[in-house]
């Protein structure tokens, strides 16, 4: 009935598996009409490939996401098993199921939800299909602006091996970039000209080589020339922003992710988040 949050039955087998077990939405919903039957899975429901074996890597591969990852002349290089197991298949479910839940609350009709891996990555390239659309973005991987092509969007080694994180895209934040570092401030007017980008790249290379990490950090972290150390996950959980949010905490003597997002406080009202942080 409306103004009921109903449970919520999670499917996370191959298609076909929970009907033959006389769970699957079809039964489960004409037993409780109002209830929100999500399942996730690599390739969806339906489709030829709906009951192939596959992974993170197959998923972004055929969503046309992979090709675009990696550095120029080198081969496609995944982003660990973020893209489609997590962004494209958890995340998406769970905005989906919110999205169930609301409407069943609303109105007593439950849903279905599938969310499928292949789905969601091929959902998260949205922005580099506009790109492309209006010819802004080549399909040569390693070339634009966002995946490494652009010199002030990559990262550069340090004096100590390790290696800072340069995402100076706007004008206005590489202007301030090229002011901390001392240099003339005519190569701002040439950011976005591509043919200039080999050249500003050996630049960067030479000038963040000489100083050691600590010594980048203490010049321009916090600056709007937004550039960043490449922290491991053990040195992000002792940084002193990560630290003051407890975004990443000690559980049972494990080191994990704190849960997100906070909530703001309603007008009025004390401060609050989804699940108590430890």
């Amino acid at each position: 009935m409306a103004g009921q949050a109903d449970l919520v039955f999670i499917d996370g087998l191959r298609p076909g598996v929970v009907e033959r077990l006389g769970v699957g939405p079809d039964a489960c919903i004409g037993v409780n009409p109002s209830l929100v039957y999500g399942r996730v899975t690599g390739w969806g429901q339906e489709g030829p490939l709906a009951l192939a074996a596959g992974h993170d890597i197959n998923y972004i591969g055929l969503a046309g996401a992979l090709a675009h990852m990696g550095r120029a002349g080198g081969k496609p290089t995944p982003a660990l098993n973020i893209v489609a197991d997590f962004g494209g298949g958890g995340m998406l479910l769970v905005s989906g199921v919110l999205a169930a839940l609301l409407h069943a609350v609303n109105t007593g009709e439950g849903q279905v939800v599938d969310a499928a891996m292949i789905d969601g990555a091929a959902l998260q390239m949205t922005m580099i299909h506009d790109l492309q659309s209006r010819g802004l973005w080549s399909d040569e991987r390693g070339t634009n602006l966002l995946d490494t092509g652009a010199p002030f969007y990559d990262t550069y080694e340090t004096a100590d091996g390790r290696f800072i994180a340069v995402g100076a895209l706007e004008p206005q934040f590489f202007a301030e970039l090229v002011d901390r570092l001392g240099w003339s401030t005519e190569v701002v007017a040439s950011q976005m000209d591509p043919s200039t980008w080999p050249e500003l790249r050996d630049r960067f290379t030479a000038t963040f080589k000489p100083r050691t990490q600590a010594e980048w950090v203490d010049l321009l972290e916090g600056t709007d020339a937004c550039v960043t150390p490449v922290l491991t996950m053990a040195e992000a959980a002792e940084h002193p922003h990560n630290r003051t949010r407890s975004t990443i905490v000690r559980q049972d003597g494990l080191r994990m992710p704190a849960p997100a997002p906070w909530f703001g406080p309603p007008p009025g009202g004390p401060r609050a988040i989804s699940v108590p942080r430890p």
